[in-house]
């Protein structure tokens, strides 16, 4: 397991194709067709934003690969 600790260690994964969950598998990060990063819920498709509006202050506390 892989742990990421900032929006941009997430978001260059991210662009590796490098799946990237936030606490929990039913929660991984996607990227919408306005290029914003979002957590989406895999369970109801519910999403919030990867960061707060500061893009810095992430919405989770663990992101992680497997």
């Amino acid at each position: 397991m892989i742990i990421y600790h900032n929006a941009d260690e997430i978001k260059k994964a991210f662009e590796k194709g490098i799946k990237i969950y936030s606490d929990n598998d039913n929660y991984i990060v996607v990227k919408d067709r306005l290029n914003q990063y979002l957590i989406e819920c895999t369970i109801n498709n519910y999403c919030i934003g990867l960061t707060w509006q500061d893009n810095k202050t992430l919405n989770g506390k663990l992101f992680y690969s497997k």
